[in-house]
């Protein structure tokens, strides 16, 4: 993923809600959200390159998102996979905290990486970079894109915007009821692709132009660009889990919309 915006215990229903962005090359064969042939508690989309995912979750009551973090060139290949660290939390019983510390001795080993990490009750942050550090997260609103936690990109102004709007809105209730059109205006926000005015734009290193074309939400591009927009919804007993898949040319290619139960 390149842009998550979460709600963390500010909601009644929804303790936690998460709406994400994947950006990535549109020659990279991913499969579709659906259940893992290896785990069947285990949902989301998974890359057929390294055979991890960038956004996961699991009727156990887990789940887990990574980012990449931007700084300059990608720099060379490192020896392990960042869809590994969303794949091994989910598939595996660790707590989020247990999980983290287990990390800290090979975290160099990955390329630069912004993960969360939930497993039931706790929702916690790790990155390798500059250095590696975790955290809590706490009750609230929040953003992780290609930056440090909660950097105020304008990307990631307007995904938690629009999360915060949506659930202080009335369609959390009609979403409750069965009305999925309730969830529009969450992958309206995602699909938004108005770049940033120059003067918001971070400065990672690697151009102003492409600063310019990263900039907004949805990034359009035949190369490289947004491929899937993800809504995850977590509340007593269920999970439901919203992926819209995009081409090259920025259409729609496929949709799934699930409601997991959890243990």
């Amino acid at each position: 993923m390149c842009l998550i915006a979460i709600a963390w215990c500010v909601h009644l229903r929804y303790r936690l809600a998460l709406i994400a962005n994947r950006d990535e090359l549109h020659a990279r064969p991913a499969a579709a959200a659906d259940f893992d042939p290896e785990a069947a508690d285990v949902y989301g989309g998974r890359d057929l390159v390294q055979g991890g995912s960038w956004l996961l979750a699991s009727t156990r009551g887990r789940l887990a998102a990574v980012t990449n973090v931007r700084e300059g060139s990608p720099g060379e290949a490192m020896p392990r996979s960042r869809g590994a660290l969303v794949r091994d939390f989910v598939h595996g019983a660790q707590s989020a905290d247990q999980y983290l510390a287990t990390l800290r001795a090979d975290a160099a080993e990955y390329g630069r990486f912004n993960l969360l990490v939930w497993d039931g009750g706790r929702l916690a942050f790790a990155s390798n970079h500059p250095g590696f550090s975790t955290h809590p997260v706490e009750p609230g609103v929040h953003a992780m894109s290609n930056g440090a936690f909660d950097a105020p990109w304008p990307k990631s102004a307007h995904a938690t915007r629009a999360l915060s709007a949506w659930l202080a809105s009335d369609a959390p209730d009609r979403h409750q009821a069965g009305d999925a059109r309730a969830l529009q205006p969450l992958l309206d926000a995602l699909a938004d692709a108005t770049p940033a005015p120059d003067a918001d734009l971070p400065d990672t290193g690697i151009g102003l132009d492409l600063e310019r074309s990263l900039s907004p939400a949805f990034v359009r591009d035949p190369r490289y660009g947004t491929r899937c927009s993800t809504v995850v919804l977590v509340e007593h007993g269920a999970l439901t889990f919203v992926e819209r898949r995009f081409g090259p040319d920025a259409q729609v290619t496929g949709e799934s919309a699930r409601r997991l139960p959890l243990d």
